[in-house]
């Protein structure tokens, strides 16, 4: 499949590469079919910024990373009915992102624990959800990141 990306210009994915979530991202329920781009050097180290890219609609990317960085037991609960249609879901097969905003002010890079997206990577379906659990929409990264480096511990920070 062929895009022509605004942030990487044109791009070509495989497809068997493509990932589909049937209902969207929230806010954009006729986008379903994305390509995750990444370094491959930086993606070994899980702690870098991806994007989604929407195969749709090639005005619309999504910049997402492992929830992992900044909660490091980030488990939310999700409901049955939502990951149903994703298949088998196991420990080797199940990806997990959550967006990030990156707004000018580099102090106020958050990400949203709250609706991860899931992907099982066996066959590709992914969903993203409004978990159960009482995650903050907006986590501020940088202040986790000075939090982790002063305790060293990794503690999320509720801000």
């Amino acid at each position: 499949m062929k895009a022509d990306s605004r942030i990487f210009g044109k791009i070509e994915i495989e497809d068997d590469k493509i990932i589909t979530l049937e209902k969207g991202m929230i806010g954009f329920p006729d986008l379903n079919h994305f390509a995750l781009i990444y370094d491959e050097e930086k993606e070994k180290k899980y702690n870098s910024i991806m994007w989604l890219q929407s195969m749709d609609d090639p005005d619309i990317a999504f910049p997402v990373m492992m929830p992992h960085i900044v909660k490091e037991d980030y488990n939310p609960n999700v409901s049955e009915e939502m990951i149903a249609p994703l298949g088998k879901l196991t420990p080797e097969n199940t990806y997990i992102l959550v967006t990030v905003t990156v707004p000018k002010n580099i102090e106020d890079f958050s990400v949203n624990l709250k609706a991860p997206v899931v992907i099982n990577m066996d066959n590709r379906k992914g969903v993203q959800m409004i978990v159960e659990d009482d995650y903050p929409l907006n986590t501020k990264y940088m202040m986790c990141l000075r939090q982790r480096k002063k305790r060293r511990v990794n503690k999320i920070c509720w801000h």
